[in-house]
């Protein structure tokens, strides 16, 4: 519903503040306190007022565009957005950093219309959360991908990371591997902490080993799944379970490294099931992160988040898929 003069008035009457101070809230400019920035927005919803999407910027905050796995799902949710008039812009921040906070600073007064935490500081704990209340400040709605920030009520969208472990466990169970190991990410990250409850939890559920010894956390790229997973085979694993592709490729440099093969002696699973993954040898095995449904979902409630319709702040959960090729096999006293 358009915005007449008589509307703004009927709304600055209802919400109890002036005209001005409504549009300042429809436009999303600051010097409007919480209080009432809430009461002009719920006067908005009553009289079903909804905000136009053509030509609105979208951020996109995303930690870079090295790993194929972000380029790909900010593809995609750009492809969600673009038909409604949305402009969406790419910001590779570090997570946590001055640099996020700066990148929403000096754009918000360009027009953001919504931002998007693609697996930014969101899925930190613990970590300086300013840039968020920054935009709670301005009225600006957001929608988080993978873990969101637990002192504010916004929707999430997000791989259920309990069930990725739940598939890899599983498969590698199923092939008679009985002491699996875990390269995870690091502490204090959500999707990492999320899989290491799962990873526990199914070998706990198939009455395998679920000591900590089994879990070697490092970061999620090749080094760091060298590194763990050097240790976890120093420690007897004949399966291994990878939080990232790139850390199932620090695996595969690592049983290599001790003069053994994958999948002969060592199975390993990846995460994401990025592009590149039919051409290395031999093609990894990974759980696939459902990019499409997420994007579907994202797209979904950044569009009535502008529109200003009220939207869940339940975190939506969506299961991942397992994609079998040739880097598992049968456990070596089973082959």
């Amino acid at each position: 519903m358009p915005i007449g003069t008589t509307t703004l008035a009927e709304i600055a009457k209802a919400a109890e503040v002036s005209e001005a101070t409504v549009s300042r809230v429809i436009n999303r400019k600051y010097g409007v306190s919480a209080a009432t920035r809430q009461a002009v927005e719920e006067a908005l919803r009553k009289v079903g007022y909804e905000r136009p999407l053509d030509k609105r910027l979208v951020l996109m905050l995303t930690p870079n565009l090295k790993n194929p796995i972000f380029a790909h799902q900010a593809e995609r949710i750009e492809n969600e957005l673009s038909p409604h008039g949305l402009t969406p812009i790419i910001c590779p921040v570090y997570p946590g950093t001055p640099r996020e906070r700066d990148y929403v600073e000096s754009l918000v007064d360009a027009g953001i219309a919504a931002v998007v935490f693609l697996s930014s500081s969101n899925t930190l704990r613990d970590e300086d959360h300013r840039v968020v209340q920054f935009i709670e400040s301005r009225g600006i709605p957001y929608v988080s991908i993978n873990g969101g920030f637990p002192e504010f009520e916004a929707p999430v969208v997000s791989t259920d990371d309990w069930r990725v472990s739940e598939l890899a466990v599983g498969h590698l169970h199923d092939l008679g591997h009985r002491r699996i190991g875990l390269l995870a990410g690091p502490t204090g990250n959500i999707p990492a902490d999320r899989r290491v409850e799962g990873f526990q939890r199914a070998l706990r559920r198939r009455g395998l080993d679920d000591s900590a010894e089994l879990v070697s956390r490092q970061h999620f790229n090749v080094e760091g799944g060298q590194l763990a997973a050097t240790t976890l085979l120093k420690r007897g694993v004949t399966g291994i379970v990878a939080s990232s592709d790139e850390m199932a490729l620090g695996a595969y440099r690592a049983v290599d490294r001790a003069d053994l093969r994958v999948p002969h002696d060592v199975s390993v699973i990846g995460y994401d099931d990025s592009p590149m993954l039919d051409f290395i040898w031999p093609p990894l095995t990974t759980v696939r992160q459902p990019i499409e449904r997420i994007a579907e979902n994202v797209g979904r409630i950044v569009t009535s988040l502008i529109a200003n319709r009220d939207v869940s702040a339940d975190e939506v959960l969506i299961d991942p898929e397992l994609r079998l090729r040739n880097s598992t096999a049968l456990a070596p006293d089973r082959a």
